[in-house]
């Protein structure tokens, strides 16, 4: 007996050639987790990540997230010592009727983003500004942040 019919993935192979029901059972299931997504909750959960840069200045660090759909309402910035956390939920409802149709479809999806800050900010200062589906939160430095010494390196 040759060892590569011995493998699992070979063996369960080789049943599926000669077992139609089976084939057709394993191709269905791709169907359906093509068009439902690997968990089956269908188009009801999408995944969303919103894009997001991260700018250090001398002065402040800029976080702008591109958060398109979402409702100023539905979005909750959190600052920690070393920490800042964007989260909120995305919400969209279509609705069409017509004369002989009726469509409705209904698309929610929950972020959350964190990311360590590079610095010391001043978490009294720090301010948030939501336009046109742009976050923009500004976090001054504080003092000590902003006295930081570059050393130069030297080759020996």
């Amino acid at each position: 007996m040759e060892i590569k019919s011995m493998l699992p993935w070979r063996r369960e192979r080789a049943v599926a050639e000669r077992d139609p029901f089976l084939a057709l059972r394993r191709e269905m299931d791709a169907l359906f987790d093509g068009f439902f997504g690997a968990t089956g909750s269908g188009r009801a959960l999408e995944s969303f990540e919103p894009r997001v840069d991260v700018a250090e200045t001398d002065k402040e660090v800029r976080i702008t997230a591109e958060l398109p759909g979402v409702e100023e309402k539905d979005v909750e910035v959190s600052l920690s010592r070393d920490a800042i956390t964007i989260k909120g939920e995305k919400r969209e409802e279509k609705e069409e009727k017509g004369k002989e149709q009726y469509r409705m479809e209904r698309s929610y999806g929950a972020f959350r983003r964190s990311f360590s800050l590079p610095c010391e900010v001043d978490a009294d200062k720090a301010t948030a500004s939501f336009k046109k589906g742009v976050l923009t939160v500004m976090l001054p430095k504080t003092a000590e942040a902003a006295k930081s010494k570059k050393i130069e390196v030297k080759a020996s």
